[in-house]
């Protein structure tokens, strides 16, 4: 009994008394006595503490002047030292777990039925559900650009897609990028996100990681739900039998998210490769991670979206994922520029962190590689934006120098324009050319496309 120590403290709510039972403490200050239990008073506090929290000081005062102070020497194996702390903020031992325990003090019998009641798997609550899941909230409660929401309902102009399947795809993609960014944050070592700390620097990685994986199973999940039989009442969207009528085959949907997801990770896989092995890719290389990592949660919304679209199932509908892929690299390489250009990116994510995280982003590509003239060698290469990069730098100083340095040197800026601009016809003129072939005009896509070069022609 000598791992039993009762010390007390007073707040403005009063007088409480802390215990540490074998290694389970609350510390508190300011009052020292000395007194000794009984073994019934002793076992009937520590029993009192472990479920119900500290009793107020004054009471547990009551209790042990009933019982009788005794020198501590009188007894040393079932000692209790209190002594005087001043009370800290913060949960008693009580509200450790908001589920009350059917076991109170602890009940060896009821393990004897533990066979029966681990025989069914008991259905999962709400607030665990909510706690599992904070990470995520917190991040999708402060929304993004919405780009993919925004192409999702301009394509829907040429795929019809039904609404609920429509609300359904949604859904998924909007599931999928966030969790994407979760882990995104974590590799990159990010400090803010839309303007807000990242989420991990709030739940710490593990718990950051754990939702982010979660939320990708909750999305297959989902997916196996929609595909369920069921009465066309009841029918959740992307059901079998709706699909198999559309020339759908019952594994497609399912076997399009895996295959991007698995492009998504190749192409996350060889950027922080390249980070952090300090290897300067090709523009070639760049755009085929691109390719994988940004297209491919845009391919995940549009062949979902194709799955489930009657005019898409003619024979003579045309294929839309050329423009998706031109789009999200478009998408990426503003991206790039903007992070290293843009005020409100500077607001949102820290000026220029692409240098702070070490990323081989479109400009940076070009301002390495741009001293290099009739050799592809990295001998001679450009060595001052790959030195600076090295560095990860967080200071203001060293940022400003090398963007100058893109900018007036290398002129890495003028070249990210130059190439934006070429994508940026080249979209337009895919886009004209499907309007001309659906014979339906698309200004919703067409304004997406506007709005993404007032972007970098305003900087």
């Amino acid at each position: 009994m000598s791992g039993t120590r009762a010390t007390s403290g007073e707040s403005d709510a009063g007088q409480y008394l802390c215990v540490q039972i074998v290694g389970r403490e609350c510390v508190c200050d300011e009052w020292s006595a000395e007194v000794e239990m009984g073994d019934e008073e002793e076992d009937k506090m520590r029993r009192d503490v472990w479920n119900h929290g500290a009793p107020p000081l004054a009471a547990w005062k009551a209790t042990a002047n009933s019982a009788g102070t005794r020198h501590p020497s009188s007894n040393p194996h079932h000692a209790v030292h209190a002594q005087t702390m001043a009370a800290r903020p913060g949960p008693s031992m009580a509200n450790l777990s908001q589920t009350p325990s059917s076991t109170p003090g602890g009940d060896a019998k009821w393990y004897d039925t533990m066979l029966s009641h681990l025989s069914s798997q008991p259905a999962w609550p709400a607030d665990k559900e909510n706690a599992v899941l904070e990470p995520y909230t917190y991040l999708d409660a402060n929304p993004g650009k919405e780009v993919r929401t925004k192409l999702i309902e301009a394509f829907n102009v040429w795929l019809k897609v039904p609404a609920r399947k429509l609300d359904a795809i949604c859904s998924v993609v909007r599931m999928l990028h966030t969790a994407s960014l979760l882990m995104d944050d974590v590799e990159d070592n990010s400090d803010l996100r839309r303007g807000i700390p990242v989420a991990h620097k709030i739940y710490g990685v593990p718990q950051t990681i754990n939702t982010a994986n979660y939320v990708y199973f909750l999305v297959f999940s989902e997916i196996f739900r929609m595909n369920e039989g069921s009465s066309p009442a009841a029918s959740p969207p992307l059901s079998p039998g709706e699909a198999g009528e559309a020339g759908v085959a019952r594994a497609t949907v399912e076997r399009l998210v895996v295959d991007e997801l698995i492009n998504l990770h190749r192409g996350q896989g060889m950027d922080l490769l390249w980070r952090d092995s300090l290897i300067c890719p090709t523009e070639e290389e760049y755009v085929e991670m691109v390719n994988n990592k940004t297209g491919g949660l845009f391919r995940i919304a549009v062949k979902l979206m194709i799955s489930q679209s009657p005019p898409a199932h003619s024979a003579h509908f045309p294929d839309l994922i050329p423009i998706v892929n031109l789009i999200g690299l478009l998408f990426q390489i503003l991206d790039d520029f903007m992070n290293l250009q843009s005020s409100k990116y500077a607001e949102n994510k820290g000026f220029a962190e692409d240098f702070t995280e070490g990323k081989f982003s479109f400009p940076i590509i070009h301002s390495i590689r741009s001293s290099v003239a009739e050799t592809e060698a990295m001998g001679t290469a450009n060595r001052q934006i790959l030195n600076v990069l090295k560095q990860r730098p967080t200071d203001l100083a060293t940022k400003q120098y090398a963007v100058s340095y893109m900018r007036n040197v290398t002129r890495s800026f003028d070249y990210t324009t130059d190439v934006l601009e070429r994508l940026h016809a080249q979209a337009h003129k895919e886009i004209s050319r499907l309007e001309d072939q659906l014979a339906t005009p698309n200004p919703a896509l067409t304004h997406i496309l506007s709005s993404l070069r007032n972007s970098w022609t305003s900087v």
